[in-house]
């Protein structure tokens, strides 16, 4: 069996938790042994000490400059993944009486509908429910009367991408969770952005929350303390013990990310790693891209075969060729491989060079 690229390194192709750059793993580890030469640990020091909060200032420093935000826009660290603000968002901004816009174009919106039902009206106004979330829904109205429209930017399990921010006088809110910091985006345009760190901004246990200020304070309900994005706010996302580990981690990723140019490089490289990959599926029918093309993901690449020993013969293939994370979500089947910004190019290289061999065999 023929060996392309494999050379003892896996091509992370994980959906996340994912692939992070090898230089973070280096000094995330030394930190575990001995942060900044302090004789603790990172996962002992206490998080309220001069310590910590200088990983803190600078995780949030850096993530302001790379997405060059405004005074009005804060950011956050906060606990409970993306899943915790499908409520947290109605909860801050929806009233009871009140109705909010929502776009329904795969798993995550589905479920972020679920929860905002629970707090006020939602208006569905576009869907793709109709052909399996397969495209981006056009064309659509957004009520001048919503308190504000929530979409997701990147479907990860469907491998669907918006390529463009909606036209709206309401407020937007948009789950960035798969695909933030990897292309050029005028961020200052949304009210609430949030996204699990996992996928191109660190390791699993942190959520990012990019707020505008202006937007809270506006609700009847009374809410949680842990709840109000004002308290998180006000006590610099530290109101209780952060994920201390996680976020030194976003700190590292966010540093090397800026080194190697910010988001105009990231969107270079992963223009030129989904370009590679659409082009060998596209040119080789043993492979079926099922996204229209005009709403392909650049960050989650998703395809299937119709032969299904064929598909165990290229997941074999590429296991032994050192690839992880190809076998498609569970819901959907087939195969998907994640592109996010830590990925090389040369693992985006090595799968294309096993998809052609394997055609070759079996085209």
């Amino acid at each position: 069996m023929t060996t392309l690229h494999y050379t003892g390194v896996a091509h992370n192709f994980n959906s996340g938790p994912s692939v992070l750059p090898r230089e973070v793993f280096e000094q995330a580890s030394q930190a575990i042994l001995d942060f900044n030469n302090s004789g603790l640990s990172i996962l002992e020091i206490g998080h309220r000490t001069s310590l910590f909060q200088e990983v803190m200032d600078e995780a949030v420093a850096l993530l302001k400059e790379l997405m060059k935000l405004d005074n009005e826009h804060e950011v956050l660290f906060l606990h409970g993944g993306a899943s915790t603000q499908f409520f947290q968002i109605p909860m801050n901004l929806l009233d009871e009486k009140e109705t909010a816009a929502y776009m329904d174009c795969g798993t995550w919106g589905t479920k972020a509908i679920k929860e905002a039902k629970l707090f006020g009206n939602v208006d569905v106004v576009a869907s793709s429910k109709d052909k399996s979330y397969t495209y981006i829904p056009k064309g659509f109205t957004i009520p001048s009367s919503a308190k504000y429209f929530h979409y997701t930017s990147n479907n990860t399990i469907e491998g669907t991408q918006m390529h463009a921010i909606p036209e709206t006088n309401v407020p937007l809110v948009a789950d960035m969770s798969s695909d933030i910091l990897s292309t050029s985006v005028d961020f200052n345009r949304f009210s609430l952005i949030y996204a699990g760190a996992q996928k191109n901004i660190g390791a699993a246990g942190v959520n990012v929350v990019v707020v505008k200020k202006d937007i809270l304070g506006k609700v009847s309900r009374k809410l949680p303390t842990m709840m109000d994005y004002r308290n998180h706010i006000e006590n610099g996302s530290m109101l209780n013990t952060p994920p201390v580990f996680a976020v030194y981690v976003c700190m590292l990723t966010l540093r090397w990310l800026k080194q190697q140019g910010g988001i105009p490089e990231m969107e270079r490289l992963n223009e030129a790693k989904a370009k590679l990959l659409y082009a060998t599926l596209d040119s080789l029918p043993v492979f079926r891209p099922k996204v229209a093309k005009e709403d392909r993901s650049k960050m989650n690449v998703v395809w299937v075969m119709d032969d299904v020993e064929l598909e165990k013969k290229f997941l074999a293939e590429c296991k032994n060729n050192g690839m992880v994370g190809i076998k498609g979500h569970r819901t959907v089947g087939g195969f998907r491989a994640s592109l996010y910004n830590a990925l090389p190019i040369e693992s985006a290289i090595a799968l294309s060079d096993v998809m052609k061999d394997f055609a070759r065999k079996h085209g």
